[in-house]
């Protein structure tokens, strides 16, 4: 049997997508009947521009086949994007126009690698099995200009509709994209195997609980900096009213990067360090080290309906967390996730407010943890997914 396996990222570069899927192919392989073979097609790391990380781009170790396409340099602009992506799709139709699968696999956070998925299955006559990690149609609508909403939306529409009824099965990585797919898909087989907790994380979880610092706390933030994050938007009037009382460390990139530099000064804030994004194993030793972490997302409608990775990570260490977020994030934080508060985004008010609820001291999430291991989440998928094997193509 062989698998053809698009993910934009993947191992070792730093994302949620590359998280998953690194853990979603270590486990088919290990599924899969012997002899069998795993095409993974990606690129080499470029989740950041300020974190570079020593990738091979041909790769084989047991049964898997890793080809990392270099990309254009590129930043966060949507033009850089779309570039690196049609270098990554050219490629990708190049390496696979001769070769035989038997299911072509293909996870979107970016709504293009659905339909390049779509597209090779097509011309091979192939079942397909998505992965939907974001709704790209619903968020353009809050991080472009309306004049390009208007005239991209219907394309973009019309690119989703095409690759999800292209596929034999699709999984939606949040509940909370249950009635958008559903309402205008019905009919479609829908899976939700959500993100998890991986084991480097599961090994870091503390045993009993401890108490918090006595000097002043630190504020933890690890991710995107970018429109959807809207750190720009909550962190420099958040961290001046606490001035002398938390210290806030953020650590990552991207394309409000300058944005939120250009706020921190605007506010006179002297309470907040920005560093470059870093590997899991140093940043695991921060959030351990840290009092509170925090996460947040911009106030806009289509971010109701996502289920932040970062929760899962977060909610492992047993740390304190201080959430910015609503819809189906914040149902699932009040539901899951115990000394947690959340807040809504963008509201400094409610963001004071909120952390005052909170105990800083760590504590152990065993339940959460057991309930949401990666492993035991991509065990139950890569079995979903071998099932798509032999069906006839849609």
């Amino acid at each position: 049997m062989r698998i053809l396996f698009l993910s934009f990222y993947y191992h070792p570069d730093l994302s949620a997508g590359s998280f998953r899927n690194t853990a979603l192919v270590s486990e088919l392989k290990d599924q899969l009947p012997a002899g069998s073979h795993i095409d993974v097609i990606t690129t080499l790391p470029s989740r950041y521009a300020s974190f570079s990380v020593d990738a091979p781009q041909n790769e084989e170790v047991d049964g898997v086949t890793v080809k990392r396409i270099a990309l254009p340099g590129h930043k966060s602009g949507m033009l850089d994007q779309s570039r690196a992506f049609i270098t990554y799709a050219r490629e990708a139709v190049k390496l696979t126009k001769l070769k035989d699968y038997d299911l072509i696999y293909a996870s979107s956070s970016r709504l293009m690698t659905a339909a390049l998925g779509a597209l090779i299955a097509r011309k091979k006559k192939l079942p397909l099995y998505l992965d939907i990690r974001d709704i790209f149609v619903d968020t353009i609508k809050d991080v472009l200009s309306r004049k390009l909403v208007w005239a991209l939306k219907p394309l973009f529409s019309a690119v989703e509709k095409w690759a999800v009824k292209r596929a034999q099965k699709v999984n939606l990585v949040s509940g909370g994209f249950r009635q958008y797919f559903e309402s205008r898909y019905p009919g479609k087989d829908f899976s939700y195997f959500t993100n998890g907790i991986d084991q480097e994380f599961i090994n870091a979880q503390p045993e009993t609980a401890g108490d918090g610092k006595s000097h002043i706390p630190e504020v933890v933030y690890a991710g995107n900096f970018g429109e959807g994050q809207g750190l720009h938007s909550i962190i420099p009037q958040l961290a001046k009213y606490y001035e002398g009382q938390l210290n806030f460390k953020l650590l990552g990139d991207g394309g409000r990067k300058s944005q939120l530099e250009a706020a921190l000064q605007a506010h006179k804030v002297t309470n907040v360090e920005l560093l470059a994004p870093v590997s899991r194993g140093e940043l695991i030793k921060i959030y351990q080290q840290a009092d509170v972490l925090f996460l947040h997302l911009n106030d806009y409608d289509a971010f109701l309906k996502v289920l932040p990775s970062k929760i899962f990570e977060y909610a492992a260490v047993g740390k304190p967390i201080w959430a910015g977020v609503s819809g189906f994030a914040a149902e699932f934080l009040h539901e899951h996730v115990t000394n947690a508060a959340v807040f809504h985004p963008c509201n400094v008010q409610q963001g004071i407010e909120s952390f005052e609820s909170l105990e800083l001291n760590t504590q152990p999430r065993k339940a959460f943890v057991e309930t949401f291991s990666r492993e035991s989440i991509m065990r139950e998928m890569a079995s979903d997914i071998l099932q798509t094997v032999g069906h006839k193509a849609p």
